[in-house]
């Protein structure tokens, strides 16, 4: 898929039919058609359209005679069959071209859509290197953003490990556990590109003293994901070994309530069992023989459950 957009003087942003000059070209999955059109239009580099769209390409910048290209990991949600949601990474590419500014993804996402649906401040396609930090900074803040849910999903799971005897929400805690170690990957290969651009202002991108200013926030927000992800990863590599323990521990308590029931039932039918031999027993004549039987078999019965209670097996 591939739209054009081109904002206008007045801010308000445009679809159009056809590349103009100061334009944002957005490349969602293309086809081969697509990926050669764009080739032919804008003579550019077939690894620059290619490279973004394998999905295990690491973040880095480069430039070629007046064509840069910045590849950044973007956080993305996947929803599962069973109702989970686990998080992945996937790189984007952004060629700033002198004449256009081209995106490109594997996958739609919610970080071109904040553009799309204008709800970015300051935002113009022609100006390109302003619109390059933006989406860097909207990228590190969706990390934030992704790293909170995780951390929400966290706690719930937390209430549900300390009464569960399942390997669900472990299964679920290790998914989660994977997700943060995409995450604080791919922000380090993000910080790299960063600070890149940190020391070669000039080199890859033609800066003024507000874009630099925002550059610096990209690299602050950067740095709090990746610390954010550092301590949840922590946490839930605690959490894993903690609640297996947890769920051993329900299980052997459900365990020794089971024993003790069994135990405390099987003293009526033991006393019920000796009565009914084919043998002379105590009792044979009385005719108070059956309720002195039941109270024998209740009170062994009783005493046997308060015992139990009082050293807390159950």
């Amino acid at each position: 898929m591939l739209n054009i957009y081109l904002s206008e003087e007045n801010g308000k942003l445009q679809e159009i039919d056809s590349i103009q000059k100061g334009c944002w070209i957005n490349v969602l999955h293309p086809t081969e058609e697509e990926i050669q059109y764009l080739i032919e239009t804008l003579n550019v580099e077939l690894d620059f359209i290619r490279d973004p769209l394998d999905d295990e390409e690491r973040s880095r910048i480069e430039k070629e005679d007046d064509t840069t290209l910045i590849i950044m990991d973007i956080p993305t949600v996947r929803h599962g069959e069973d109702g989970n949601s686990t998080y992945d990474t996937i790189p984007i590419g952004m060629i700033i071209m002198p004449e256009c500014f081209v995106t490109i993804c594997l996958e739609e996402n919610p970080i071109f859509e904040r553009f799309t649906n204008q709800r970015i401040k300051g935002f113009y396609t022609f100006k390109k290197t302003r619109f390059a930090l933006q989406l860097l900074y909207i990228i590190s803040t969706y990390y934030l953003r992704y790293l909170k849910q995780i951390s929400r999903k966290t706690v719930d799971l937390e209430k549900e490990l300390n009464k569960s005897m399942k390997n669900k929400e472990i299964f679920t805690l290790l998914g989660l556990e994977k997700s943060l170690v995409y995450f604080a990957t791919s922000l380090k290969s993000n910080k790299v590109v960063i600070q890149k651009l940190m020391r070669s202002r000039s080199e890859y991108l033609k800066m003024y003293e507000d874009d630099q200013d925002l550059l610096e926030d990209v690299l602050v927000e950067n740095k709090q994901a990746i610390e954010m992800a550092e301590i949840y990863s922590n946490i839930l590599n605690g959490m894993m070994t903690t609640f297996s323990s947890v769920i051993s521990n329900n299980l052997n308590s459900v365990m020794k309530l089971l024993t003790s029931i069994t135990i405390i039932l099987s003293l009526p039918t033991m006393v019920a069992s000796f009565f009914g031999m084919n043998v002379p027993v105590p009792l044979t004549h009385h005719k108070h023989a059956f309720a002195f039987i039941m109270a024998i078999a209740a009170a062994l019965s009783c005493t046997t459950a308060v015992v139990f209670w009082k050293k807390r097996y159950f």
